[in-house]
């Protein structure tokens, strides 16, 4: 192994980059997500759980969305921050982890999570995440090796001068960590919310 990362050229680095998370993608995370429910996208486990709700029956400081559904939220998030459902994490992996990154730096329509329109069904949530996903690996695709070492730029704040690269890492441990949870929340559900073999019956 060491003989062969001592042989790559600057060639490699931006399709080892997408394949590390499109392995974790296609054969871990996505295919975890496969038949996910109404009921499990909205499930809170927690009292006060954040989530993302009909418009006008949210209790969050902050109710964000431009359609039917909201998002909770709160500036400055309480410590400790409440809860969050499947739906919440799914949202804030379409909108803050992916479509602001695909505006910012792929060409995509302005996004953020006032301006968002929030899935109201699990079906729904997934195709955004799946649609926003297709554009972030097409957009890394697209930068090929000199791109990955562009600067970041205003977007990003105070990480404006690190690369691009740095960016691309950054987004696969983000998909990573919170779909990971969303598994486990799916785990959970099935565990605690299984019929009883009386209710079954």
């Amino acid at each position: 192994m060491c003989g062969r990362v001592g042989a790559m050229t600057d060639q490699t680095w931006n399709p080892l980059l997408r394949e590390q998370i499109d392995w974790h993608w296609s054969h871990h995370l996505r295919p975890r997500l496969d038949g996910l429910t109404d009921d499990e996208y909205t499930w809170e486990p927690a009292p006060g759980c954040w989530s993302v709700r009909p418009r006008g029956t949210g209790t969050a400081p902050v109710q964000a969305g431009s359609g039917a559904m909201t998002i909770d939220f709160a500036a400055p998030e309480p410590d400790p921050p409440p809860f969050t459902t499947i739906a919440w994490r799914l949202g804030h992996v379409i909108v803050g982890v992916l479509a602001v990154r695909n505006a910012a730096h792929f060409g995509r329509a302005p996004a953020d999570y006032q301006s968002f329109d929030y899935a109201a069904t699990a079906g729904e949530a997934l195709a955004q995440l799946d649609s926003e996903y297709a554009a972030w690996r097409a957009g890394v695709a697209s930068l090929g090796e000199a791109g990955l070492m562009r600067p970041c730029g205003a977007a990003e704040g105070p990480y404006a001068e690190r690369p691009l690269a740095a960016l691309v890492l950054h987004i696969s441990r983000e998909l990573t960590h919170h779909l990971a949870e969303v598994c486990l929340l799916r785990d959970l559900y099935a565990h605690t919310r299984r019929p009883s073999r009386q209710e079954a019956n």
